[in-house]
């Protein structure tokens, strides 16, 4: 019982604290968006402002859906879009914000029309935006994990964003993190997949960190880069991937995959292809979807 229930606070945890980065990373992008506007310590550049804009809109914060849809209505480091802008003014006014209700006056009916830097971040951000940003706002009792778990992942061909990513949402970078399924430490190894990578001290949190970077670059390596499944399978295991050729239908993965992919802002990752052989799913899948646009 005790557990089972310290794992329910810490996985509690490890979601509000995922929850709260990215809105802290939201709003750091907006502050730097509105430097980048109006050329405020950096050069002048409002069309990469409406990048960064559009980044946090997406993360969910009503300042930048506010001030993108303002650079539409008007013309500003983008085409002026008044459906755009009516769209994300009623999204900023939606969470609270009462300029951008005043503003929906000026933009015409709602449509829904929504650019398509919400859907698809820009590389552009995701290659700029300090991953540093995003440790300094995290617990001060979790910022020196967080940074020995993004100075390590280079060294295994992840990338830091991707490990940050699984690291807080597994166990909120708690180094005596247990769950019920005896899942250990920061990157939630279970006994075999810690014995698997070679990991005697499960509790110490650089061994931990190496274990669970070291499964990260093998499961890209066996996805080819694919993020969604690699998360998919360190959350369900690789066996589940590859029974259910995707992500398996199970409610927490899913809501895990969606978690990682929002924060890392990305579905591809570069992977090594001498660490192992691809998955053979990905091949039969590869065939039935040629053998279907075929048909």
């Amino acid at each position: 019982m005790a557990v089972a229930l310290a794992s329910t606070v810490c996985a509690a945890a490890g979601e509000g604290a995922f929850e709260r980065a990215l809105a802290e990373q939201a709003r750091y992008l907006a502050t730097e968006a509105l430097a980048y506007e109006h050329g405020e310590g950096v050069p002048r550049d409002q069309s990469y402002a409406a990048l960064l804009y559009c980044e946090s809109a997406r993360l969910g914060d009503s300042e930048g859906m506010y001030a993108l849809g303002w650079m539409y209505a008007n013309g500003r480091g983008v085409e002026r879009n008044d459906a755009y802008a009516g769209t994300l003014f009623a999204m900023a006014a939606a969470k609270g914000d009462e300029h951008a209700q005043r503003m929906l006056r000026y933009t015409g009916e709602y449509t829904g029309d929504v650019p398509d830097c919400l859907h698809t971040p820009s590389t552009q951000i995701v290659q700029r935006w300090p991953v540093e940003a995003l440790i300094a706002r995290l617990p001060p009792v979790r910022q020196a994990v967080a940074r020995m778990l993004a100075e390590l992942a280079p060294k295994y061909g992840v990338r830091p964003e991707f490990a940050l990513a699984i690291g807080l949402t597994e166990s909120a970078l708690n180094p005596d993190a247990l769950s019920p399924k005896n899942a250990m430490g920061v990157m939630q190894l279970i006994p075999a997949t810690a014995e698997r990578f070679n990991v005697g001290k499960p509790y110490d949190p650089e061994q931990n960190i190496r274990g669970g970077l070291a499964y990260l670059r093998w499961l890209l390596a066996y996805f080819e880069g694919d993020i969604a499944l690699a998360a998919a399978a360190y959350n369900a295991g690789e066996g589940a991937v590859d029974r259910y050729r995707g992500v398996p239908p199970y409610r927490e993965t899913r809501a895990y995959v969606e978690r990682i992919l929002r924060h890392v802002g990305q579905d591809r990752h570069p992977y090594d292809s001498r660490v192992v052989p691809p998955s053979p799913m990905l091949r039969k899948l590869r065939l039935a979807l040629e053998e279907e646009h075929e048909s």
